[in-house]
């Protein structure tokens, strides 16, 4: 099983707006963007809401069937780690490896010291085609950088081989994911990781380091573009020369976490694949939540209410919601406006809030970025809330169509 070179996954937090999903693809396909869709969905959101991950597939199987979608696509079972990827072996083809949590913890001096004697041409100079100047190596330096990923790539050994005994190797597509981190890894440190991915015997096709900058979720990119635009064709570099180097498999390509509306590098990653002739994974995950809000919103009346009933709770328990991704948002409190001032909103009033125009004096980053986090309010509400999707569905999936289309596809690869 390979992935296609273009790839983006789609977050569907409440199984609703995969067919909304899928058309966007249709569409693009029609402008010539040859991307497919990877449906994902981690542990912690199927904890949070109370879903199995066989529900993404059969949402993801229904969609493709009811469209007459011919192109591949697939269900990835994201983040997950050994102690959580059973439950997704039976219905994920896709496996994104997190093992961000053991990255700094290093190995034991025998395997880091018998990594370097397998690989001297890291201890030297390092000439990579594409970048200008050459890397200085040394065994000390090599020594330190197996330090800091070695154990990472063993752990991702162990979750591979788990899954390839329980569903066989030809029936995934792996990736793994070094994006949860502090630091962002340097060009050396990549190609030690690869190399190190390479003796494991992890024929990855994806791999998601940390690039520098902040992909907080749901608003733009922040951080210095031209430095993101060098790094990420530096990237693609180093995966090139260990694409030759160490045999991993020639579609390996990057992949973009939290890469959702992070619109100010997009011209620059489609500069970079242009430039490379090189794929891309980009995960959007729960943009397509926030659409749903829009959508509710949007509708006005009993759609409009419940959007601000969500709101109102997602401020009333925001330390609660904002926890467990303290490290991929950044609200500024103070600019929050409160429930009553909501309540009070008309639906253009509320949209213009929340929907991702960075142009709009009246959007909100830090109120979207509450929403993006505040999907538990919604599973809490249970059929109440999956039925006003259905009474607002005309407009909850234009909407959920036209982001992923006009702000994502196309910025991407026209």
């Amino acid at each position: 099983m390979q992935i296609e070179k273009y790839s983006i996954g789609i977050g569907d937090r409440f199984a609703h707006q995969a067919p909304a999903q899928l058309n966007a693809f249709l569409e693009a396909a029609k402008l010539g963007i040859q991307a497919v869709p990877v449906w994902n969905k981690s542990n912690r959101e199927h904890t949070i809401i109370g879903s199995e991950p066989s529900s993404v597939r059969a949402a993801a199987d229904a969609a493709v069937k009811a469209a007459g979608w011919m192109r591949p696509y697939y269900v990835d079972a994201d983040h997950i780690t050994l102690q959580t990827v059973d439950r997704f072996i039976a219905a994920s083809d896709f496996f994104t490896i997190d093992v961000a949590d053991f990255i700094g913890k290093s190995a034991n001096a025998e395997s880091i010291r018998a990594f370097a004697d397998r690989h001297p041409e890291l201890s030297g100079e390092i000439h990579i085609a594409g970048i200008d100047q050459p890397f200085k190596g040394s065994r000390a330096g090599l020594e330190r950088i197996a330090g800091k990923f070695l154990l990472a790539v063993q752990e991702a050994g162990k979750v591979y081989r788990h899954i390839v005994a329980a569903k066989g190797a030809d029936q995934i597509i792996p990736e793994i994911s070094m994006d949860e981190t502090d630091n962002p890894q340097t060009p050396p440190e990549l190609l030690t990781i690869l190399a190190a991915i390479a003796d494991e015997g992890i024929p990855i096709q994806t791999i998601a380091p940390k690039f520098t900058g902040r992909f907080n979720k749901g608003v733009d990119y922040v951080g210095d573009v031209a430095q993101f635009e060098q790094e990420f064709n530096d990237d693609l570099c180093v995966i090139a020369h260990a694409i030759k180097t160490y045999g991993l498999p020639a579609n390996l390509k990057l992949s973009v976490h939290s890469g959702s509306d992070k619109f100010s590098i997009y011209a620059p990653i489609r500069r970079a694949l242009a430039k490379h002739g090189a794929g891309l994974h980009l995960k959007t995950a729960g943009t397509t939540w926030l659409e749903e809000v829009i959508g509710l919103a949007e509708a006005g009346g009993s759609g409009l209410a419940l959007a601000k009933e969500i709101y109102a709770g997602a401020l009333a328990h925001i330390d609660e919601l904002c926890a467990p991704y303290a490290t991929v948002i950044d609200i500024d409190r103070s600019r929050l406006p409160d429930a009553e001032m909501v309540n009070g909103w008309t639906s253009e009033q509320f949209v213009r809030a929340l929907r991702h125009n960075p142009n709009d004096a009246q959007f909100n980053p830090g109120l979207r970025q509450l929403l993006h986090v505040g999907f538990k309010v919604a599973a809490k509400m249970g059929k109440r809330y999956l039925d006003q999707l259905e009474a607002c569905k005309e407009t909850v999936s234009r909407n959920v169509t036209h982001n992923l289309l006009e702000r994502h596809l196309r910025p991407l690869f026209l």
